[in-house]
Formats: structure tokens, sequence, C-alpha cells
């Protein structure tokens, strides 16, 4: 098998992708919620109606024929045409009979066959390097990849991804459902990374350069927008979630009632150049003073730290810089989670700059600053997904672009 190649498993149908088989509905279209959750109207009853029985046994399984109809409120018919088209394409798999319920035939129990397909993710969001991974459609990571890129940009980057996919798709040993890419910038549905400076693009239509090439559904996002779908596909308490990623710059993405948000111009969570207060503050590399990024960036973080630990000590310079930069995040978020009354709030970055000092103050300001009798219940965390959460992202992306599920 050459890296082009898609790996498959002898016989194995292929999941309805759409149109044609590289084509990626965008989980970042208008309206599209990343988890089907009741009938809808009947020209899109039938595509709806099987991401829905797919959710259901992607969260609850296994299940039965009967057990499915209830969850979901199809009818028995409806769900046993479903199932047999989601057998046929390897995405549902017979797990047996249920046993010792009650007399007569035991129920046949179904699943998502969750080892049948292959997801690949990529996580362009870190300084001099490039990460991938492959996944089974349960999330889990069976198998690894990074490329050191150094100072790469432009071009000879993308061919640094490329060359990385490749390989991923290599080590892949059962067909590959689709790949997702988590990228810095601003990235439009199509795909495509309008503006990343940090990595020389601009107008890179990079979602069709990679279906292009390996003829695979491709997904592209902003790696802010990729990692609050796996913080948001890792827990079921909210549809609300809020997530900020400190890193080389600071970006957020955003969930609300189960939808992402990506603003009109694919810019929302963009918060790295909001100016912060009116005493200047460091020099931002926009050429502004106080922008958010310039108070929180990781790199900034650190060399502050060292240069003012030389005359009042480490552990004073720590808290003294962290606890500044986290009310500097405070101020920026306050008016967001009073417009939206949000009650989760996810930071995803280094947890030894950012878990302790940084937080205690952002959550202190956060409730200074917002009405206390809406915002009691306001619960800000590190994310529990560490340095994996774009490429988990990612694939998440894949999951819910393709299959309806998350």
């Amino acid at each position: 098998m050459t890296a082009t190649e898609t790996p498959r498993s002898p016989g194995a149908a292929t999941p309805r992708f759409g149109a044609s088989e590289r084509s990626a509905a965008s989980l970042f279209a208008r309206g599209r919620a990343l988890r089907p959750s009741g009938k809808v109207l009947p020209e899109h009853a039938r595509t709806h109606n099987r991401a829905l029985v797919l959710q259901t046994l992607y969260g609850a399984g296994p299940l039965s024929r009967a057990d499915i109809a209830r969850q979901t409120g199809l009818t028995r018919v409806t769900v046993s045409e479903l199932v047999a088209e989601l057998m046929t394409e390897r995405l549902v798999v017979d797990r047996g009979q249920r046993e010792g319920v009650r007399p007569g035939k035991p129920a046949t129990l179904l699943d998502v066959d969750r080892g049948a397909f292959h997801v690949i993710s990529v996580d362009l969001s870190d300084t001099g390097i490039v990460r991938g991974a492959v996944h089974d459609l349960d999330d889990g990571i069976l198998a690894r990849a990074e490329h050191a890129t150094g100072s790469t940009t432009g071009d000879a980057l993308v061919a640094e991804v490329v060359d990385l996919v490749a390989e991923l798709l290599g080590t892949a040993t059962a067909p590959v459902l689709g790949i997702g890419v988590g990228s810095p910038g601003v990235v439009d549905r199509a795909g495509v990374v309008l503006s990343a400076p940090n990595l020389g693009w601009t107008d890179l239509p990079l979602q069709s350069l990679i279906a292009d090439r390996f003829h695979v559904p491709v997904h592209v996002a902003n790696d802010a927008n990729a990692a609050v779908l796996a913080e948001h596909a890792a827990q079921h308490t909210s549809n609300d979630l809020l997530l900020v990623r400190v890193g080389l710059g600071v970006g957020a993405g955003l969930i609300i009632a189960g939808h992402p948000v990506v603003g009109s111009a694919f810019a929302a969570g963009e918060i790295g150049h909001v100016v912060v207060g009116t005493d200047e503050g460091p020099l931002c590399a926009c050429g502004r003073h106080g922008c958010l990024e310039a108070w929180l960036a990781a790199p900034r973080l650190a060399s502050e730290i060292d240069r003012l630990a030389s005359s009042v000590g480490t552990d004073r310079a720590r808290d003294e810089v962290l606890r500044e930069a986290g009310r500097r995040l405070g101020i920026v978020l306050a008016p967001v989670v009073g417009t939206l009354n949000l009650s989760d709030v996810v930071v995803s970055g280094p947890p030894e700059l950012l878990d302790g000092a940084f937080l205690d103050a952002t959550i202190e300001t956060l409730r200074q600053r917002t009405m206390a009798d809406f915002n009691r219940d306001l619960s800000l965390r590190m994310t529990s997904h560490g340095q994996d959460i774009v490429l988990r992202g990612a694939a998440v992306m894949v999951l819910s672009g393709q299959l309806g599920v998350s």
C-alpha cells in the first residue's frame, strides 16, 4: 500500500459521505448541531434519523432495535431499515443476544463498530512541530507521529503537513473515515485558512489540498474551535461552553446550545488582539499595546517571570505575573460570560503556568465583574485533555461531520 492509498478492509462498504467521497459537510455550517436529538422535517429525515440512530448507539450502546426506537421516537420499521443500512456499511455490528431479562426470545443487541474505521487527526498549533494521530471511532489514540518543522512556513510547511498525513495514513489498519486538522488563524467553512501569519498562510485552501491529494474527506478548522469540540464531546452536562486556548497566541472556541459559533467572518473567538484596559500595557506583535495576547501568551509569561525573579524571587515573580495575566483574561471574558450567561469556561495551555494563581485570579475577576445571582455556579477549570486537546477535537470534527456523532 502506498502512502496515498486509504487502507480498507476486504469487503468493507464505505459509509455514505454525500456527493463524493472527498466532500466534507462543514461541521461549522450555520445551524449545524453537534448531536441530533429528535425528529426533523421530512425532507431532511433520512440523513438526520440515520445520525440519530448512530448517536444513540454511540452514547448508550449496546441497545436492541426496540431500545433504539423508544429512545429516538422513531418507528421500529424505520429503525430496522436504518440499522440494516448501517450494518451493511460496517458502522453498526451485532453484539449478540441480551440474556436473563424476560421469558421468550432475547433481544439482539447492536452497537457502533468502534474499530471498523479509523480517523486521522492533525494539530498545527504548536511552534516548530506538527503532530498527528490515528484514532478509532471511540476516540482511542492508536498511533502517533510528529515532524519537527523549526521555522518552516508557507508552502514548505504545507509539504510537511502532507508528509505527516501520508505517514499517518500508512499507519492506519482500517478504512479511514476522514482527516481532521486544527490550524491556527482564521479558517472559513470550506477549510480555507484565510489568515495564519505565524504559519505564513493567506487564503490557503488547506482542506481541498489534502482531500485532492489523498481522496479522503477532510475537515479543517481553527485550533481553538477544534479544541472546544473535544471538551464538549467529553462532557454531557452542558451544551454551552467557552474554551480559552493559551499558547504562542490566545484564542477561544465557543459552543452555544450545542452549536459551534464561528461568526460572520469566521473570526469568533479571536480574542488575542482585544486591548485590555487603558494603561498601555506590553507591546504586542501586532504593533499595539495591551492586547490580551501580549499579556497572556505562554512565552511572554515565562520570560516575565524570569525577568522579575532576579529582583523579587521566583515564587513572588510567578504569583505577580500570573495573577495579573489572569486578571486581564477575566476582564476580557466578563462581558462574554455575562452576555451569554455561561456557566462552563475551560482553559487549555501549559498547566505549570495556568493552573494555580492564573486561574484563581481569572475566576475572582469574573465574579467581581458579573452579576453574582446569575453566575454563582460559574465553573472555570483546566482541560483534562492536556496536549492532545486539538488532536481529539480534530477527530471529533470528522466523527460529527461524517457520521453526526460526538
